[in-house]
């Protein structure tokens, strides 16, 4: 960047037009459109789910019922009446299962209906009002991913946005996540059961991994002679897919867990659990369609993706700057830096950008501010200028005007 002092100002470019409210919010409505996509489908997948399990439900209970009664007893009329009213009896249970299905599923209309009720006042609602209620559900969603669950169901009550975000999902979610974390993988189990079919789609490994898992606590126990029964009922399926991993953790039975080599000394550690938790978790997002990353880093990392330059790296960042932060620093990490085709001057003092219309002036100690600041300030002192960094004190008339080519 070149400084020189007195050449002609060349003329401002014409000023656009201010895009109107009505453009505004048909902006933010296509917006909504691309980011939001996990507010609807969330209770979308839930409502496929819920429907799907009443499904399986009735066809197993209706067979069961037609199996047996084709099978009644023929040697008493007496013993017929009770073999009836037991498939009777199990018809109502079957009955009020469906009927808690239905009420379930009914519940979950609604809340896709709520939220697409939601997604259609982007264009025509109040911005102030769409812009709180979007940070309200962020805040929740991010609280949820961080295990904050009391503090996320109380901000959702008071906010009146129950409706707007998943606390039941992630509900379901902790109580596997919970069990993992206690060295129990049966309610992991039965979760991949409830879900095989989408899992099988999405090429998930997590079932596998339980499985060897169970597998390397049996030795681990000692159980060897059950870990060999288990391994032939639930590992030799996977053979063909992961035949190496496979034949790495079966080779447990023979180094056992007080070995110190380390390719087999890993596998009983406890950060395998830890390892399960988050192949559970990244399973569990993407069956619902949820973003990996909490709602509000990719918020953050999109604004800070605008701000990262390498200056904010150095021990000089400015305090005003949000990088200045360790925590923002953090997030900034993998992010590129800000492509800068034209360099911008901000004034230290108003913190409002420098251009044609606030010019930059250059104090007589070679500090730059702009004009309007300097303007303000010498109203105020009776034309004297004092240097915010130095101290030092001047004339407005001897602050020179630059232009930035």
């Amino acid at each position: 960047m070149d400084m020189a002092i007195d050449t002609p100002s060349p003329a401002p470019p014409p000023t656009p037009p201010a895009p109107s409210a009505a453009a505004g919010r048909q902006t933010r409505a296509a917006e909504a459109v691309r980011l939001e996509h996990q507010l609807v489908r969330v209770p979308l997948e839930s409502l496929r789910a819920t429907a799907r399990s009443n499904h399986r439900l009735a066809e197993k209970e209706i067979a069961a019922v037609l199996s047996s009664s084709s099978a009644a007893p023929a040697e008493s009329s007496a013993a017929a009446v009770d073999h009836l009213t037991s498939l009777v009896s199990r018809l109502h249970g079957l009955k009020r299962k469906m009927e808690e299905g239905a009420r379930a599923e009914e519940l979950q209309v609604q809340r896709c209906r709520a939220r697409l009720d939601r997604l259609a006042t982007a264009s025509t609602g109040d911005d102030a009002e769409w812009e709180d209620i979007r940070l309200k559900r962020i805040l929740v969603d991010y609280m949820l991913r961080m295990s904050y669950y009391d503090s996320a169901t109380k901000l959702a009550e008071t906010s009146g946005i129950q409706e707007l975000v998943d606390i039941d999902v992630f509900l379901d979610a902790k109580r596997v996540i919970d069990s993992l974390q206690n060295n129990e993988v049966a309610p992991a189990l039965a979760w991949c059961a409830e879900n095989k079919s989408r899992l099988k789609k999405s090429k998930s490994k997590l079932e596998f991994l339980l499985r060897l898992q169970e597998f390397v606590e049996f030795v681990k126990a000692k159980n060897c002679i059950q870990a060999i029964a288990y391994a032939r009922k639930h590992l030799a399926p996977w053979g063909s897919i992961h035949m190496k991993e496979l034949q790495r953790v079966t080779a447990t039975l023979v180094f056992r867990s007080n070995t110190n080599c380390t390719p087999y000394k890993i596998l009983f550690e406890q950060d395998r659990w830890d390892y399960l938790v988050e192949i559970f978790k990244q399973d569990f997002c993407k069956l619902y369609g949820m973003t990996l990353e909490p709602l509000l880093n990719i918020y953050l990392q999109a604004g800070l993706t605008a701000l990262k330059t390498p200056f904010c790296t150095e021990g000089s960042c400015p305090r005003e700057d949000p990088l200045s932060l360790e925590g923002f620093r953090k997030l900034a990490e993998p992010l590129p830096f800000s492509k800068q085709h034209h360099s911008k001057l901000v004034c230290y003092i108003t913190k409002e950008l420098m251009d044609t219309e606030n010019p930059p002036r250059v104090l007589p100690n070679g500090y730059v501010y702009s004009e309007k600041a300097l303007q303000e300030m010498s109203k105020k002192n009776d034309g004297k200028i004092t240097c915010p960094r130095t101290g030092d004190v001047c004339d407005f008339s001897e602050c020179v005007r630059a232009f930035i080519s």
